[in-house]
C-alpha cells in the first residue's frame, strides 16, 4: 500500500487546527474565496490558450492554400 497517498483522520484534524490557529476563524473564508477566484481565473486562462491553439490550427491550412494559389497566379 502506498503510504504517501494514505492520510489518517487525526493528521487531517491536527492540520486543520493548526490552520485555524494561524489564520483565525474570520480570515479562512476570505482565503478560500481568494483561492476559488484564482482557480477560476486559471481555468479561464487555460481555456483561452486552448481556444487560441485550435483557432490557429484551423487558420493555418487556409493561409497555406492562399499563399500557394497566389504564387501560381503571379
Amino acid at each position: 500500500m502506498n503510504h504517501l497517498l494514505f492520510i489518517d483522520a487525526p493528521i487531517v484534524i491536527v492540520v486543520a487546527l493548526i490552520f485555524l490557529l494561524l489564520f483565525g476563524g474570520k480570515k479562512i473564508p476570505e482565503l478560500m474565496h481568494g483561492l476559488g477566484k484564482g482557480i477560476k481565473s486559471f481555468k479561464e486562462g487555460m481555456n483561452d490558450v486552448e481556444n487560441d491553439i485550435k483557432f490557429t490550427l484551423k487558420e493555418t491550412p487556409k493561409e497555406k492554400t492562399n499563399n500557394e494559389s497566389d504564387n501560381t497566379i503571379k
